[in-house]
């Protein structure tokens, strides 16, 4: 079997193993799956996951980066990005989200991913979720 149709788990540095049976960002061929990622600092080893601060700019800030180490260690970057999947606890916080967004992803230099928002509960204190499906070469 081809490398390339082999199934590959990618898990950065920066992040501790899942708490259940499933990747944090999955390869195959060239596309790349990303998990739904929250705003956890950078893991600590010994130590519990800490949400980046209790805003919805630091959560969506960590949680983009979150995102973007799953891709980069899988060999992708935003540009490669089809979609991502943005999940919100409060729909007050879907004009400050787009603010952020917008921001962040100012200097893309291809045209952005398709998005879609939704409304979900998170574990206390999270306030934002992302996902993405990235798509190489």
């Amino acid at each position: 079997m081809s490398d390339k149709l082999q199934k590959t788990a990618i898990t950065p540095a920066t992040h501790t193993a899942p708490p259940a049976k499933f990747s944090h960002g999955v390869r195959k061929g060239n596309i790349l799956q990303v998990a739904g990622q929250v705003g956890f600092l950078p893991a600590v080893p010994g130590q519990s996951p800490t949400p980046a601060g209790p805003t919805l700019r630091e959560q969506t800030l960590q949680t983009l980066a979150n995102v973007k180490a799953i891709l980069e260690e899988g060999g992708a970057r935003w540009e490669d990005v089809m979609m991502l999947r943005v999940y919100l606890t409060d729909v007050d916080h879907f004009a400050e989200m787009n603010e952020i967004y917008n921001e962040y992803f100012a200097d893309l230099t291809e045209a952005p991913a398709a998005r879609t928002t939704v409304y979900v509960g998170l574990p206390a204190g999270l306030l934002i979720e992302i996902d993405a499906l990235a798509v190489l070469g």
